[in-house]
């Protein structure tokens, strides 16, 4: 992790630059830390997706943007900040928008694949898109500045997985704002997604961490342990290493099958950012290192 001087860059930037933006945002931090709590009502032994594991992501976003940041304008700042708190607010949607969101999602072949889903499941495996959906619905009370602002944060919660940031149809270079500033869809997007996904380490655990023995979900039990195995991540310039302990060989498989993952993650978010934007991810590598 960063030095605590640098976790708050990002606003520090947006409240030098915007103040109307700034106090926007955190505004819209204010409503959010309730309804990213109530991930907890479906997902009560699930890893953390309040208020804290958006932090976290903010904090890394600092990291991962670096010296650009002074490249970032207002807008372009003030959307990451917001789509950092509300990429996972489809996690804790209300069982009537759950069903009146479901009939406008595209699930593909998805339930042909998983006939028996619960709706915890489904949430769980789409709800980038309940997120979308769900700014979408409740726009009018974050009292985004522009429906381009609205729609960048849309996109780019929504991209925080499985979308495809090279569409230049959904992540344009440059979203237009009305007042003629513009907003780099594919970097932003790409900043949450990588930095969700490296969100892996035994802090993002709840308390249940500590008393396994109250989890009673066994997929849940070993992701806690895999989490628990994951003691820090340090962040170079060119890779992200995780120091793990190695002693349990079952948990330590399910370590290397994320880095694995991880690893794609970092490839796909380079290859839209380095590829398409004037911005860089310098990091190409994810590292295993034993304790």
């Amino acid at each position: 992790m960063q030095d605590d001087a640098n976790s708050f860059a990002l606003e520090f930037r947006l409240h030098a630059l915007d103040r109307d933006l700034h106090t926007r945002f955190t505004d819209c931090v204010f409503t959010l830390q309730r309804v990213l709590s109530n991930y907890k009502l479906l997902f009560p032994e699930f890893t953390d997706h309040s208020e804290l594991h958006s932090l976290t992501v903010i904090e890394f976003c600092n990291t991962l943007i670096g010296g650009q940041l002074d490249r970032l304008n207002k807008d372009e700042i003030y959307v990451l900040l917001c789509g950092c708190y509300f990429h996972d607010t489809g996690m804790g949607i209300s069982k009537k928008d759950f069903e009146a969101f479901s009939r406008k999602i595209d699930f593909g072949d998805y339930f042909e694949k998983h006939p028996n889903a619960t709706a915890s499941e489904q949430i769980r495996d789409f709800h980038n898109e309940y997120s979308g959906l769900f700014i979408r619905k409740y726009a009018e009370l974050f009292e985004f500045p522009s429906k381009a602002h609205l729609e960048a944060v849309i996109q780019i919660s929504r991209g925080h997985r499985k979308t495809d940031l090279r569409d230049e149809s959904i992540y344009p270079l440059e979203l237009q704002t009305p007042d003629g500033g513009t907003i780099c869809l594919p970097y932003l997007a790409a900043l949450i997604r990588l930095a969700d996904e490296i969100d892996v380490t035994a802090n993002r655990s709840s308390k249940l961490l500590y008393d396994l023995e109250a989890i009673t979900d066994a997929r849940q039990l070993f992701e806690h342990k895999r989490h628990r195995a994951v003691r820090d991540l340090i962040i170079s310039k060119d890779s992200f290493t995780l120091m793990i302990d190695d002693s349990d060989p079952v948990i330590c498989e399910m370590i290397k099958r994320m880095a694995k993952k991880m690893q794609q993650t970092l490839d796909t978010c380079r290859s839209a950012v380095n590829g398409r934007t004037p911005f860089e991810i310098t990091q190409s590598r994810i590292v295993l290192r034993p304790i």
